[in-house]
């Protein structure tokens, strides 16, 4: 197989992910609407949303630095990177020599920080408030998201993602119950990084609950495009890892046409049903205060080290 046509798909893959985050955001929307016995803005609207926010005026403040500009673009263009590192559709990508589980997470903070750094650049209270908030939920996230990918690199003796994927390819679908704790503490990280409820309400702007919404307050026009179009993007690169650590199975290893329509189509199926599934839990939980997200967390990472240690024992 050529390498030309392996990055070409590599290309192809993140370009269908970039352009397909807004519809799954809506498609979650939509669901949440129904749920709610609303009628809902359609799964279109997101795109509405970017197209409205790009074609208005950006407004800075004065003393807004090359940094508070630039971060809009270092954030989305940390995100598309992301989706080409991910095993979504094809477990033996052109770019596997990087698609390491500690790349992933190194990523996934390289973008927070500069947000974080954006938001506390202009110097308002609601800025530096949520970067604040953000750092202390990062800080108690991560380690629970590392022990859930040492857990999987316990499991198939790899550190590589295509390499977990592929191996857990060839293994029959069973329950593990260091798998189970993995993927439990993996979902309260999403939740989490993610500014999902219970964590988050991302659709607040209470300047006592806000965490997100806070770090973007100054951001209008094309740079707020941006940034909501790559928080769609991490939302979508976290169902994705999801779905390569914890259900790979339908991933192709050829790239051969049949196995490659096959493998999109169910790869869009979990996608749906994932989405259904997180509307469902955000419609039936509540927002818990900021002084419990500590708590909440560190059940996670409690979970992910039951998960390590079971697989510990489970080696012995």
């Amino acid at each position: 197989m050529s390498i030309l046509v392996s990055i070409s798909f590599q290309f192809f893959q993140s370009v269908l992910l970039i352009a397909s985050a807004p519809l799954l955001m809506g498609w979650m929307g939509q669901n949440r609407a129904w749920l709610s016995n609303k009628t809902g803005a359609g799964i279109l609207q997101p795109y509405r949303v970017i197209h409205k926010l790009l074609l208005k005026e950006t407004v800075l403040a004065k003393n807004a630095s090359f940094l508070f500009c630039s971060v809009p673009y270092i954030y989305f263009a940390v995100m598309c990177l992301i989706t080409m590192i991910i095993p979504v559709f094809w477990s033996q990508m052109a770019f596997s020599a990087i698609a390491d589980v500690i790349t992933l997470i190194g990523l996934f903070a390289l973008a927070r920080i500069f947000l974080a750094l954006a938001a506390m650049d202009i110097g308002t209270a609601f800025g530096s408030m949520g970067a604040r908030r953000e750092m202390l939920v990062s800080f108690l996230a991560e380690p629970a998201f590392l022990m859930v990918f040492f857990n999987l690199a316990l499991m198939n003796q790899t550190t590589s993602l295509t390499q977990i994927v592929t191996t857990m390819l060839s293994h029959s679908f069973l329950i593990n119950p260091s798998l189970a704790f993995a993927a439990i503490a993996f979902f309260m990280v999403l939740l989490a990084e993610n500014a999902r409820l219970p964590v988050d309400n991302p659709t607040t702007h209470l300047e006592l609950t806000m965490i997100h919404e806070a770090m973007i307050l100054e951001y209008s026009g094309r740079h707020l495009a941006l940034i909501e179009w790559a928080n769609q993007l991490k939302l979508l690169n976290y169902f994705a890892i999801a779905i390569a650590l914890f259900c790979p199975w339908g991933i192709t290893n050829t790239l051969e046409m049949t196995p490659l329509i096959s493998s999109i189509v169910i790869v869009v199926f979990k996608l749906l049903i994932i989405g259904s599934g997180l509307s469902l839990f955000e419609v039936l939980s509540a927002k818990v205060r900021l002084f419990r997200a500590p708590e909440f967390l560190t059940s996670a990472f409690i979970l992910a080290i039951l998960g390590v240690l079971i697989q510990l024992l489970a080696l012995r």
